[in-house]
């Protein structure tokens, strides 16, 4: 595929490999883009729209975003900050997936228990940028930094495998994403800081590079917020004297609000809203409380909010 073929289609940056590539691939199933990757390509055409998909390690996609002339892309919120690209991408969709903590970690039966403690000590990470700034505000505080013959902490890059640094006596502690902790918990480390909250968002750039695409930056933009909006949450619905709809509303306010029918019955409505899908069966409860009827919650396979 040459760059002719890639002419006039939006071009969608998509991690190529890690822990966000499977929930990106199932994204554009439930968006409804159709491709046909071949092995070892990185860049493929979608089938039903003027689109071309480009699989890029989660790290650049930022800098192809915000520099170059990629339109959209998926990536961690954490990577833009490390990048600094804040000022040239624009987080236009939390993804809700993805979710981990940037944590300063230390061993755990070590002397070191505070953040105080660590610095002006040797922290080994993969995010140079962020560490540094956090550190830098950290040794402020404690005079580290400017003061004759005081040093501040050492932040020394690794690419990989930082939770070993401790143990092969590279680091005093580290700075790493957690999402179970089990990995940490494996390397004798335990968190005392965090850095970040990190998620995956959808990104564009702040200065669109191609204004005719707009329309279609915007169709996709809203089938993955669906999509999203699918996942998290489900339809309620259930009947109730009319008399008591206005508990029932702040029960089941809806994203925007609840739909409410009249039923032959006197006095009685149907109600129809969307709820969190994880407080779904407290949501029952409560609505059988104040005694209404019928309770169903139906599954969302996709839908526009």
């Amino acid at each position: 595929m040459n760059a002719e073929s890639l002419d006039g289609r939006l071009l969608f940056a998509i991690p190529k490999k890690g822990r966000l590539y499977d929930k990106c691939i199932s994204l554009l199933a439930g968006a409804d883009i159709k491709f046909r990757r071949h092995h070892r390509l990185d860049v493929c055409v979608a089938l039903n729209h003027n689109v071309a998909l480009v699989f890029l390690p989660a790290s650049d996609i930022p800098s192809f975003v915000g520099k170059g002339n990629v339109d959209l892309g998926i990536t961690g919120h954490d990577v833009i900050l490390e990048a600094q690209m804040q000022d040239h991408v624009t987080e236009i969709l939390r993804l809700g997936f993805g979710k981990c903590a940037l944590q300063v970690q230390v061993p755990e039966h070590g002397d070191i228990k505070t953040v105080d403690d660590l610095a002006g000590k040797r922290v080994v990470t993969s995010f140079e940028v962020l560490s540094g700034e956090y550190f830098k505000g950290v040794d402020q505080r404690l005079g580290l930094i400017g003061e004759g013959e005081k040093q501040g902490t050492k932040i020394e890059y690794v690419g990989g495998s930082v939770e070993a640094a401790c143990a092969l006596g590279l680091a005093d502690g580290i700075v790493d994403l957690v999402e179970s902790g089990d990995t940490m918990r494996a390397a004798g480390l335990h968190a005392i800081a965090t850095v970040l909250q990190t998620e995956a968002v959808l990104i564009r750039s702040t200065t669109p590079k191609h204004p005719h695409l707009s329309p279609l930056v915007e169709l996709i933009t809203k089938r993955i917020a669906g999509v999203i909006a699918a996942e998290a949450y489900v339809v309620i619905q259930y009947n109730i004297d009319r008399d008591k709809l206005p508990e029932a509303k702040t029960i089941t306010p809806g994203r925007r609000a609840p739909t409410v029918s009249p039923l032959e019955e006197n006095n009685w409505v149907a109600v129809s809203a969307m709820v969190v899908k994880k407080k779904a069966a407290e949501t029952m409860d409560e609505l059988v409380r104040i005694g209404a009827q019928d309770i169903m919650v139906f599954n969302l396979d996709n839908c526009r909010v």
